[in-house]
C-alpha cells in the first residue's frame, strides 16, 4: 500500500506512488511513533524547489570536502561524489534490534567458520561445506592454516548487505569480510544532513553514529599483541590512488591515528616500525585497506610495491596484528554465501534471524540445470566478483545478454550462482521528476575486538535511475543518511517547535 503525506497541491508527495513494493518512508509502521509521517510533513513544507536548492548545496558541500570515490576504465580514472539523496531513510528501534542482532549472529559464524577451516576443518569433515569449495577457493590462503589469531577475530570490520522483499522483510544479499568500504558516508551523510537540513533533523531521538571512529579505535587497541599497555594503531593505505582513499584518510582522522602506505613501514627481527622524522616508532594494530595479495612480497605477490616485507612473519610471532586477517575472503565468496544458515546452525546452534536470499549453486547440477531452465526469470552472479559487476539480471536482459550469460555459465558452472529477483524496497528519492520511489539496500558496519559492536544505521544505497536493482556507487547508484530511531521517538509538538527554532537559528547564521 502507498500514500501520499497529504493533497495538497504544494505537496511533493502528492504524486508519489510505491508501486508494489515496500516503501521505506510511507509505508504505516506504527512502532514509528509518527517519525516518517513528520519527515513528510516537513518536506512538504521546504516545498519542492527549495529541496532541490539545498540539496545542489549540500552536493557541492561534499565536492568541497573531497568527499569522492575513484571509477577506474579503461582510459582514465574519474574522481566522482556519491550521489546524496536528502530524503532519509528510517529505521525503528524494532527493525534495527533484529538487523543489529543478525549481524552479530552472522559475524560470530564467520569468524568460528574461519578458524575451523584453517584449523581442525571440522565442517568440511563433517560434510556441512564442500571441501573443495572451501580448499580449491582463489581466497583461502594455506599460510593461514595454524595461524594464532587474537580471540578468534579474523574479520574485525564487516559490511553486511542486506535488503528487504515487498513484504518488508529483511534479508542478506552478501556479507562482505575483506576490506569493507563506504562507512565514511555513513558518518558524513549525517554531518551533511546536520549542516543542510536542521529542520528535518530537529527534535528527532535518532541513535548516533558519529563515534564510529572511537570504537573502531577501541577494537584496533584491544586485538593488539597481548602484553602491549599502549599499542600503536596505523591504517595502510595503498595511496592516493585508491578508489577508497578518501574513506582511508576520514578512518585515520576519526581514530587519530597515522595513516601510512607500505614505504613507511619496516619489519626488523620480526617486529614492525613505522619510519618518522624521530627514528623509527613500533607498530601494533595495522587497519590494512589493501588486499592480501599485496601485503607482503615475500609471502605472497613479489612484485608487490604496495605491502611490507616480512610482515606476514611478524604477525605470525605474535608482534602485531592485521585487521582484518589474511584469508577471509573465502567467508565471502558467493558460493559460501548459499551455506550460511547451515553454518550458523553448525557452529551456534541457532536459528538464523536474518534470511538468505534463495541461491542456486551452479557447481552443482540441480543448481546448474534449474538456473539453466530458468535464466531468464533469475539473477546471475559471478562468485568472484563485486561492486555489481559481471551480474545479468534475466527479466530485464535482452535475448542477445541471455545468450552471453548462458555461454558463460555453461563455460564455467562453478563460477556461478543464481537468484530469484527480489523485490527490492524503495525509498522517496528527490530526481529530477521530483520525488520518485527507487530501489535501495543498507550495508550495516560491524566492528569486532573481543566482541562485537554494530554502527546503528548503516550506508543505504540508493539506485538514482528509474527501475534500476543496482545501488553499487560504481554503477552510478547514491546514498542517503540512514536514521535509527531511539525507542522513544519524537512527539508532533515537540519537533515542530525544535524545527522552527533550529532552522530560523541557521538562517540568522547566513
Amino acid at each position: 500500500m502507498s500514500q501520499s503525506a497529504s493533497q495538497t497541491q504544494s505537496d511533493p508527495f502528492k504524486d508519489y506512488q510505491s508501486g508494489p513494493y515496500f516503501c521505506e518512508l510511507t509505508r504505516d509502521r506504527p512502532d514509528d511513533a509518527g517519525a516518517a509521517a513528520i519527515v513528510r510533513q516537513r518536506i512538504g513544507k521546504i516545498g519542492l524547489d527549495a529541496l532541490r536548492a539545498r540539496a545542489a548545496a549540500a552536493e557541492n558541500d561534499l565536492i568541497n570536502l573531497g568527499i569522492t570515490f575513484t571509477i577506474y576504465s579503461e582510459s582514465q580514472a574519474i574522481d566522482r561524489i556519491l550521489p546524496f539523496d536528502c530524503i532519509p531513510r528510517i529505521l525503528t528501534a524494532r527493525e534495527w534490534d533484529t538487523i543489529e542482532r543478525g549481524v552479530k549472529q552472522r559475524v560470530a559464524a564467520l569468524n568460528l567458520f574461519l578458524h575451523d577451516i584453517y584449523h581442525q576443518r571440522h565442517i568440511t569433515n563433517d560434510g556441512v561445506v564442500p571441501a573443495d569449495l572451501v580448499y580449491g577457493n582463489a581466497n583461502y590462503r594455506p599460510e593461514m592454516e595454524q595461524f594464532p589469531i587474537r580471540f578468534g577475530t579474523y574479520v574485525h570490520i564487516c559490511g553486511t548487505d542486506i535488503v528487504r522483499d515487498e513484504a518488508g522483510e529483511f534479508l542478506v544479499l552478501e556479507d562482505n569480510a575483506r576490506t569493507p568500504s563506504g562507512v565514511s558516508y555513513v558518518v558524513e551523510n549525517r554531518h551533511l544532513m546536520s549542516r543542510a537540513f536542521p529542520d528535518l533533523l530537529a527534535g528527532m531521538k535518532l541513535r548516533p553514529v558519529d563515534d564510529y571512529g572511537a570504537r573502531l579505535l577501541a577494537a584496533m587497541t584491544e586485538v593488539a599483541p597481548e602484553g602491549v599497555d599502549d599499542p600503536q594503531v596505523v591504517l595502510l593505505s595503498p595511496g592516493i590512488y585508491n578508489s577508497a582513499y578518501f574513506e582511508h584518510v576520514f578512518l585515520a582522522r576519526e581514530m587519530g591515528v597515522p595513516l601510512v602506505e607500505g614505504a613507511d613501514l619496516v619489519v626488523e627481527k620480526d617486529r614492525v616500525y613505522m619510519r618518522t622524522t624521530a627514528g623509527l616508532r613500533p607498530v601494533h594494530t595495522i587497519y590494512r585497506r589493501i588486499g592480501d595479495d599485496f601485503l607482503d612480497p615475500t609471502v605472497f605477490r613479489p612484485d608487490s610495491m604496495l605491502g611490507v616485507p616480512g610482515l606476514i612473519g611478524a604477525w605470525r610471532k605474535g608482534n602485531v596484528t592485521l585487521a582484518n586477517a589474511v584469508g577471509t575472503g573465502v567467508a565471502d565468496d558467493k558460493a559460501i554465501y548459499a551455506y550460511m544458515p547451515r553454518i550458523i546452525e553448525y557452529y551456534l546452534k541457532e536459528t538464523p534471524i536474518l534470511k538468505n536470499v534463495q541461491t542456486n549453486i551452479c557447481r552443482e547440477k540441480a543448481g546448474l540445470d534449474y538456473t539453466l531452465a530458468n535464466i531468464e526469470k533469475l539473477v546471475l552472479k559471478p562468485v568472484g566478483e563485486s561492486g555489481g559487476y559481471g551480474i545479468t539480471i534475466g527479466p530485464r536482459a535482452s535475448k542477445a545478454e541471455i545468450d552471453v550469460a548462458r555461454a558463460s555459465l555453461l563455460a564455467d558452472p562453478s563460477n556461478w550462482i543464481s537468484q530469484p529477483v527480489i523485490s527490492l524496497s524503495v525509498a522517496p528519492t528527490l530526481t529530477d521528476d521530483g520525488i520518485q520511489p527507487r530501489h535501495l539496500d543498507l550495508r550495516p558496519f560491524a566492528v569486532t575486538g573481543r566482541d562485537t559492536w554494530v554502527l546503528p544505521g548503516g550506508l543505504s544505497r540508493v539506485a538514482m535511475k528509474k527501475g534500476s536493482l543496482v545501488v553499487n556507487s560504481s554503477q552510478g547508484g547514491g546514498s542517503k543518511d540512514t536514521w535509527v530511531l531511539s525507542e522513544d521517538a519524537p512527539s508532533q509538538s515537540q519537533s515542530q517547535s525544535q524545527s522552527q527554532g533550529q532552522f530560523q537559528s541557521q538562517e540568522q547564521r547566513r
